[in-house]
């Protein structure tokens, strides 16, 4: 009896099995499936900017907000920002601002100030023919500056500007320039936002050393945000380059550098307006204000006594 119960449980185990076999439930299961491709990305490839000091920047927008820089072996990411004109991203302590014009892409690479709203110094000047892909940013166009204020359709280039001392003050070892930008071409135009100033020596080699800061208002009346400045032919803005005449012994300096020209490029444009102004700037920077319409500000209306 103990070698007949397994054959009967072979036996038994075996039906079951021919029985499953014809049940709808132990069909094959089906393939596997493969999923469909995904749908291919529409974000254009990399460009690559050339820039004046030879380096090369390449950026790539794989969205409408984001910009992916790549500058001297390091990558950094930037978020779209308010701009008056052209496409401007800021992030990782970097500011990337670019125009097209005349079939040719413009852009500068500037470092964020300790706010990290907007650029302070210049890293780099690059373009590139616009023939090329098109990001997919912002599309340049009218959008507010600041204020909320549009600016004129054109904006100034160097060819139609000149540059022309305007005045200046000097105290407790500070001294600021007031300059004048006119419009000496036949069509109106605009200038937003901050100047690219940079010194040169007297051999017309920039001043590196020297770094320009952007400060918000002018030397006179401080913390008022740039708005746009229309200028009729003739007609003139003014902006504010401020220094010190004090040599920073706590870090060595013992002689100040001496500049002999003043080298100013319009927002967005590469095409720079020059000024034979002799000084010497101590600290190794400058402060430059944002365009203004009026040379000196008005004085603030003195509070009314209560009464």
């Amino acid at each position: 009896m103990r070698r007949i119960r397994p054959a009967f449980a072979a036996v038994a185990a075996l039906a079951v099995l021919a029985s499953a076999a014809c049940s709808p439930d132990a069909e094959a299961p089906p393939a596997p499936v493969t999923p469909a491709p995904a749908q291919a990305g529409t974000a254009a490839p990399p460009v690559s900017y050339a820039c004046e000091s030879g380096q090369s920047i390449t950026v790539a927008y794989p969205d409408t907000a984001t910009a992916q820089l790549t500058y001297r072996g390091q990558s950094y990411t930037l978020r779209t920002v308010q701009s008056a004109s052209g496409a401007r991203y800021a992030g990782s302590g970097l500011e990337w601002w670019s125009a097209t014009r005349d079939g040719s892409e413009s852009a500068t690479l500037s470092r964020l100030g300790p706010n990290e709203d907007v650029g302070v110094a210049v890293l780099e000047r690059c373009s590139r023919p616009s023939s090329g892909p098109i990001a997919p940013g912002p599309v340049p166009g009218q959008q507010p500056a600041p204020g909320g204020v549009l600016p004129a359709a054109t904006p100034c280039r160097g060819p139609q500007l000149k540059l022309s001392p305007e005045g200046g003050d000097a105290g407790a070892g500070n001294r600021v320039s007031i300059l004048g930008v006119q419009n000496i071409g036949a069509q109106a135009c605009s200038l937003t936002g901050y100047p690219t100033v940079a010194l040169q020596d007297r051999q017309g080699r920039n001043l590196t050393a020297i770094r320009a800061d952007q400060t918000l208002g002018s030397y006179f009346r401080q913390g008022q945000a740039p708005t746009p400045v229309e200028l009729a032919p003739q007609g003139k803005a003014f902006f504010d380059i401020a220094w010190n005449v004090v040599p920073n012994e706590g870090n060595g300096e013992t002689v100040c550098p001496s500049a002999a020209r003043i080298r100013m490029t319009a927002p967005g444009d590469t095409s720079p307006v020059t000024l034979a102004q002799a000084f010497t700037p101590c600290g190794g920077r400058i402060r430059v204000s944002p365009f203004r319409p009026v040379a000196e500000p008005a004085p603030e209306p003195a509070p009314v006594a209560a009464t």
